[in-house]
């Protein structure tokens, strides 16, 4: 499984908490894993660290968003792109292996498998933002 697939799996899982209550997630993310065949221990441990690490900054997360995202606050933002945007922020802020040029283009190219009509532009737009403004 390449990083683009771990990646779409952690969105995934950040989208799935939207749904579920904090204490449900262990066992969600138990099931998800559960029902993926050819799934290699390291990937799953690599996956589920960098959810729980996402959990961990969100609130920085969510602030760094609410200040970029003209207009729009991550509680008016779609669940899909929220949680896109979510991982691609905390990737370019917190994740010294990605890249943040290639932290953008994964949200992007995310967005355009998951997202509405626009939410590829969006996310471009926003993250470009944070790039140059926040990090």
């Amino acid at each position: 499984m390449g990083r683009r697939e771990m990646r779409e799996h952690i969105f995934k899982l950040l989208f799935l908490r939207e749904f579920n209550e904090a204490e449900e997630m262990p066992e969600q993310i138990k099931l998800y894993f559960d029902e993926m065949e050819d799934l290699e221990p390291a990937q799953q441990v690599y996956m589920e660290d960098k959810y729980g690490k996402i959990q961990e900054h969100l609130e920085e997360i969510d602030r760094i968003l609410n200040e970029k995202s003209t207009g729009w606050k991550t509680k008016r933002m779609s669940k899909v792109d929220l949680n896109i945007l979510r991982l691609a922020v905390y990737e370019m802020k917190y994740d010294e292996d990605v890249p943040v040029k290639v932290a953008i283009n994964e949200a992007v190219e995310i967005s355009k498998i998951f997202g509405g009509d626009d939410s590829a532009s969006f996310i471009n737009g926003v993250l470009g933002k944070v790039a140059r403004e926040a990090l």
